[in-house]
């Protein structure tokens, strides 16, 4: 991207003014390096984001972003129900929710090491991964219903985690407004066996070791040097595809009807208090419980791998953070609260401390948030601020694509990063070496440059950074 077409208002922020029909400007978080080497359609697709009916402030780019559908990825955009706001499936994405656990096991990396292997084996064997997996669990006539209404509590209540598990997770593991009747029946039909599976493409379950405490709140999330945790990324499977499908035809209808000028296909929008857009934010809420409890049912595989290779650890949530959502939320504008409809798409919530939007084990610390690498790249735990609240308490979920799969897959054969990353002691388990070639830790922009971007625009803390120990890959 040509930086010289923005204009800087800090060093870790840039604007494209508004021009044309864009209503707010488009920002992008990020230094000069970064937003250089940002593709061209990152700042397009903003500036028709930032033509949205209803918006307020800005239609942001986190320090990840890279292009998307509709929105970029790393997009975040906020729009005002009373004035003429709308919700746009290109600001959540087909992959509803996707997001991370992150795990405590109690273990000091010496503890862990001689039983690595034993333990990525397990994974392997009891955590279905990669296109089409399917797991064990059969839903009963009707469950399903209760799964998009109860997300993750549902699997609590049928035995799979504790009510603490639920006190670490965005919504106490639900999120409200979820209507099953909105939800197809062919999205159902996707979603046969796939509860407690991981997917593929950027879908992992890495073991990770904490090398660095960077703040020292970090105490109070219970982190410390050499302390071994796990990271699950997943997020809603077929179910969530299909609903992001359906819902591009129905929004498509409404933006036609409702006279609202669309200029990706992906941008399809409808005004928050029309039925449409209703009836999507009530499947987007089944989509994003169904993720929920699809990551709490792995966290059960996870603790049923441990048992078999270490009995009697105890394997707790730290905490939770969903990507890919609209969410309801107050926040200031002009001087005033105000409730407002914030999309993030490839984006996490980043509120401050205190807040009383987040859950309360975090209010001394803020929202924590896991900033994945890939594989061979490390990861870091960030807290958000109160000063993040001009992006809409919201901040980057991960290093961003550099290369996009196809040339990925040119540069590096699988193969060969297997190799690689076996011969830096990181142990990986896939069924699909083409899958590692696409998520090379080449394809990826580089995580602290990211990270530190983030911190020093004021959207997050840094509290720890984590090097990866084993990896199982979708």
């Amino acid at each position: 991207m040509d930086a010289s077409n923005l204009k800087q208002i800090t060093p870790w922020l840039w604007e494209f003014p508004t021009a044309g029909n864009m209503r707010v400007p488009a920002r992008i978080y990020g230094d000069r390096a970064l937003v250089a080497a940002m593709d061209d359609a990152v700042i397009r697709q903003l500036a028709n984001v930032a033509a949205l009916p209803g918006i307020v402030r800005a239609a942001l780019a986190m320090p990840d972003a890279h292009s998307g559908f509709g929105f970029p990825i790393g997009g975040v955009a906020a729009f005002d129900p009373d004035q003429d706001g709308v919700i746009c499936m290109g600001g959540v994405g087909y992959d509803i929710a996707c997001g991370v656990r992150v795990l405590h096991t109690g273990l000091r990396r010496e503890e862990i090491q001689p039983h690595l292997e034993a333990l990525m084996d397990q994974f392997q064997l009891l955590v279905p991964a990669g296109v089409g997996g399917t797991g064990g669990i059969q839903l009963k006539a009707g469950e399903l219903d209760r799964v998009l209404v109860q997300g993750a509590r549902w699997a609590v209540k049928q035995g799979y985690g504790t009510r603490e598990d639920l006190e670490r997770l965005e919504d106490g593991g639900a999120m409200s407004g979820a209507v099953p009747e909105t939800v197809s029946d062919q999205a159902r039909k996707r979603e046969k066996r796939q509860l407690g599976t991981l997917g593929a493409g950027n879908h992992y379950l890495e073991i990770q070791c904490v090398e660095e405490v960077l703040h020292p709140s970090a105490g109070l999330l219970g982190v410390a040097s050499d302390d071994v945790l796990i990271s699950v990324h997943c997020g809603s499977r077929g179910l969530g595809h299909q609903i992001g499908t359906d819902y591009i035809r129905i929004l498509g209808e409404a933006a036609r009807r409702h006279r609202i000028p669309i200029p990706e296909k992906e941008l399809v929008c409808a005004p928050i208090r029309s039925s449409e857009a209703e009836r999507y934010y009530q499947a987007m809420a089944c989509g994003a419980n169904y993720a929920m409890a699809n990551r709490q049912m792995i966290v059960h595989l996870i603790r049923e791998a441990f048992q078999r290779v270490l009995p009697g650890v105890q394997v707790r949530t730290l905490f939770e953070v969903n990507h890919n959502t609209c969410r309801r939320e107050d926040h200031p504008v002009e001087g005033r609260s105000r409730p407002l409809y914030v999309h993030r798409k490839g984006a996490t919530r980043a509120f401050g401390p205190e807040s009383p939007q987040i859950q309360e084990p975090f209010r001394r610390t803020g929202q924590p948030i896991l900033v994945g690498g890939s594989m061979g790249t490390d990861s870091y735990i960030l807290a958000g601020r109160e000063s993040s609240e001009d992006a809409f308490a919201s901040t980057c979920h991960g290093s961003g694509r550099a290369l996009s799969r196809s040339q990925a897959l040119k540069r590096t054969p699988g193969r060969d990063v297997l190799t690689q990353l076996t011969s830096r002691g990181i142990l990986i388990r896939t069924n699909h070496l083409k899958g590692l070639a696409e998520e090379a830790p080449a394809a990826y922009k580089d995580i602290h440059q990211v990270v530190e971007a983030s911190t020093q625009a004021g959207l997050t803390n840094k509290f720890a950074r984590l090097s990866p120990l084993g990896c199982l890959k979708g």
